[in-house]
């Protein structure tokens, strides 16, 4: 059943358990510490079961009442049903990291639009490409390239591109990246003096 506290309209669900076939219970709010009196719908018509406000008296129900998610009332539960209270449990709020991965939905390539190797493009074919001069997946005739230079790891939906520790690092919008950083549908970068564009479609 659910209870409203007669004073500043917070809401409780309670178990008719708890009245123990008595008629009537004492419960005090957790929000304005009113307590007030609930009928026992088992016995009392619901006509009758208006709640009244009584003055605090020894033996309300101490129940801890907790806020539920995205409310401003409150529900009364036990500690251990945060499910029930509309609390997601820690198993619902972890984050989960994605390892790499390409999709079957979408294709992943890399062109290269300036440099030695200009107009060749590379079709990414498992989730992490590793760029370089000799070294790696994608190989660059480009003497300014580190053996191995760049990776790129797809995370469907995500793509991720980072530095392998290059000579000449590697650049986004002329600014060289530590860590990795986020590519998004014709991205450009620049390894040595190789400029490459990602680029996303859909699969056939």
């Amino acid at each position: 059943m659910v209870i409203e506290c007669p004073q500043c309209a917070a809401k409780y669900q309670y178990s008719e358990e708890r009245f123990d076939g008595k008629p009537n219970k004492k419960i005090r709010c957790s929000k304005c510490q009113t307590v007030f009196d609930v009928k026992n719908p088992a016995i009392v018509a619901p006509a009758a079961a208006a709640h009244t406000v009584a003055p605090p008296e020894d033996g309300f129900d101490s129940t801890v009442a907790r806020r539920g998610s995205g409310m401003g009332a409150f529900v009364a539960q036990p500690e251990n049903s945060t499910a029930q209270a509309g609390i997601p449990s820690p198993r619902d709020t972890g984050k989960v990291e994605d390892g790499p991965r390409l999709s079957g939905d979408r294709r992943y390539s890399l062109a290269i639009l300036d440099g030695p190797d200009a107009g060749k493009v590379f079709r990414i074919e498992r989730p992490k490409t590793v760029i370089g001069r000799s070294a790696g997946d994608l190989i660059l005739n480009d003497i300014e390239a580190s053996r191995s230079h760049a990776c790129v790891e797809v995370r469907d939906p995500v793509v991720l591109l980072s530095d392998m520790e290059s000579t000449n690092g590697t650049l986004v919008g002329g600014e060289k990246i530590t860590g990795a950083v986020e590519l998004y549908n014709h991205a450009e970068f620049q390894v040595g003096t190789t400029t490459i564009m990602l680029i996303v479609t859909d699969a056939d």
